[in-house]
């Protein structure tokens, strides 16, 4: 048994006691949310690679527009925004999820 279903299973069954105190207390009822469908690491995973796909599209283009088999500017500029946005975007969590380890780390158990 994972970590993450003896959490959804504690988080269901707290739901369900806290429904039947909201429904006893103003006859209404309050419905449980779905369980996650992908685990964070195949998040990231998609991620990653969506971001990968990205600049693979990028120097696709850039090559495409610099031997002069397409003109289209317009295209090109919407690409390299999209693959600089997704970097960063990457980049950003990235930092973050660093961030974190290290806070815990440090903190002693």
């Amino acid at each position: 048994m994972s970590i993450q279903n003896i959490g959804m299973k504690a988080y269901s069954n707290a739901m369900h006691n806290f429904s039947k105190a909201q429904q006893a207390t103003t006859g209404q009822s309050f419905t449980l949310p779905e369980a996650p469908k992908a685990s964070l690491v195949e998040t990231v995973k998609d991620s990653v690679r969506k971001t990968n796909d990205m600049q693979g599209e990028k120097e696709r283009q850039i090559k495409s527009f610099a031997s002069g088999e397409t003109q289209n500017v317009h295209e090109l500029m919407v690409t390299l925004q999209k693959a600089s946005l997704a970097m960063s975007m990457t980049s950003a969590v990235r930092n973050k999820v660093m961030e974190a380890y290290k806070e815990l780390s440090r903190t002693g158990f």
